[in-house]
């Protein structure tokens, strides 16, 4: 059963930085993923890897557009984590950040992709 966690959320003013964790993943998801969402908005993807516990630790990783190179996901196989590294943060970083989790053969930018969802950790980012 997943059971998906987030926590990290915080507020932080513009240029800060923030890292999210997710737990409660297991052997029934093997791509994990953010996804960020405003008021009024849908779901939109930020990062993705698959956590396959591979002999090679290959990973396979994809971000958003808009990421540019300002975030980092990132796992910790052995804590069985996933983390979101978010730096040089800016106010339209404003969100409500869900880790979601898969079983499939590569990652998806689309929500309804996604089986397990977690509820959520706010993360607000002051000018």
């Amino acid at each position: 059963q997943v059971h998906l966690m987030e926590s990290g959320g915080d507020s932080v003013q513009a240029g800060g930085s923030l890292r999210l964790s997710c737990s409660g993943y297991d052997e029934n998801a093997n791509y994990m993923a953010w996804f960020r969402r405003t008021p009024g908005k849908e779901r939109a993807f930020v990062a993705c890897l698959n956590r396959d516990d591979a002999d090679d630790d290959t990973e396979y990783i994809t971000y958003g557009w808009f990421v540019k190179g300002r975030f980092t996901i990132s796992q910790d196989r052995a804590k069985k984590m996933v983390y979101l590294q978010m730096n040089t943060l800016r106010p339209e970083d404003t969100a409500m950040y869900y880790c979601a989790a898969r079983q499939a053969l590569f990652c998806s930018e689309d929500e309804p992709d996604y089986s397990y969802w977690g509820q959520g950790t706010q993360v607000t980012v002051t000018a």
